[in-house]
């Protein structure tokens, strides 16, 4: 059982409530069935319950073990405007503009996320990345003392050839544009202590540059060294490779000739790259190229969990999604 299996096998042991504000897209409610059906959570649908009781109908799936939840017709929709009031209370937002906004189903299922109904979100597959995560941000908002929301993906590597065996993290491949180095190191803290949680790794971390222990100087180098040297001093439980090239952080004889004092072993399992082009164009190689299996982005650093669905995702990216949001719940408490 690789590391994704063992996610959807922990995710039916404490069944959570993730609601998917997307109804009216067929993947989507295929996805609610298939994950419903499997025990991998409660499940909520957000939709007009006609359109979704007649694409269920016409997919050949029942929603009897789904919770549909009508926004235009919903009796609740009072209280979710007094709670996003709250939320907002700095946004000069009047009364009736609130009651409208929950009636919307992307607002209405943050809403439920942030008041405790549901207990993640999965969304992304209607919805640009920008919406969903502006309304995650604005409604359910950031843990304390963090104050930056990044992304990973797992990366699952099962076959021969690969260089590196097993599960893998890689961030920030969604969020984040160009970090500084406080932001690298925070995305770097972050993702380890996600990748423990989630995928049980015991994290190794690789802060990634064209540079391996001052083989380069340049300015992207000296933010990538400057971001190791935080995560050092705020968390030196990590072990940490410190500016090192790709192959390096994979293969333990050229990381023993390039850098032999480093004091880490490669591989490593966690991969921080530099900016977001770098690591969505990492990502999607490793993907498409070299044959891993890819699930994400997973967002870290919200209150509770929300995560981002591609546009292009099939059933099973959003059967995946709903398990990891499930378990990151459940490890929330």
């Amino acid at each position: 059982m690789n590391a994704l299996e063992q996610i959807v096998a922990r995710a039916s042991e404490h069944k959570k409530t993730i609601v998917l504000p997307e109804g009216a897209d067929a993947r989507v409610l295929s996805a609610a069935a298939h994950a419903a059906g499997r025990g991998l959570a409660e499940i909520v649908i957000l939709g007009d319950s006609d359109e979704t009781a007649a694409l269920a109908d016409s997919h050949g799936h029942g929603l009897d073990n789904l919770n549909v939840i009508d926004p235009q017709h919903n009796d609740r929709a009072e209280e979710y405007a007094d709670l996003l009031l709250k939320v907002r209370a700095r946004r000069d937002m009047p009364p009736a503009g609130a009651l409208e906004a929950v009636r919307t189903p992307l607002t209405l299922a943050m809403c439920m996320v942030a008041g405790g109904d549901a207990d993640g979100c999965v969304a992304g597959a209607v919805h640009l990345t920008a919406d969903v995560v502006r309304a995650a941000l604005r409604i359910v908002g950031v843990k304390r003392n963090n104050g930056l929301v990044s992304s990973f993906f797992i990366m699952q590597h099962d076959l021969r050839h690969q260089a590196l065996r097993g599960p893998a993290v890689f961030a920030d491949c969604a969020m984040v544009i160009d970090p500084d180095a406080a932001q690298l190191a925070r995305i770097a803290i972050d993702t380890a202590d996600s990748a423990a949680r989630l995928v049980h790794l015991k994290p190794r971390v690789a802060l990634l540059s064209f540079s391996t222990a001052g083989s380069a100087r340049h300015p992207l180098v000296d933010k990538v060294r400057q971001a190791g040297a935080l995560v050092a001093e705020q968390r030196p439980d990590i072990e940490l490779m410190t500016e090192v090239q790709f192959d390096a952080a994979i293969i333990p004889d050229i990381l023993n000739r390039k850098a032999p004092g480093i004091g880490v072993q490669a591989p490593a399992n966690v991969f921080i790259f530099p900016d977001l082009q770098s690591a969505n164009i990492g990502y999607k190689i490793a993907q498409r190229i070299g044959g891993a299996e890819a699930v994400g982005p997973i967002l870290q650093g919200l209150r509770r969990p929300v995560n981002d669905l591609s546009r292009g995702c099939a059933v099973e990216d959003i059967v995946k999604l709903i398990a990891v949001t499930a378990v990151q719940a459940r490890a929330a408490g």
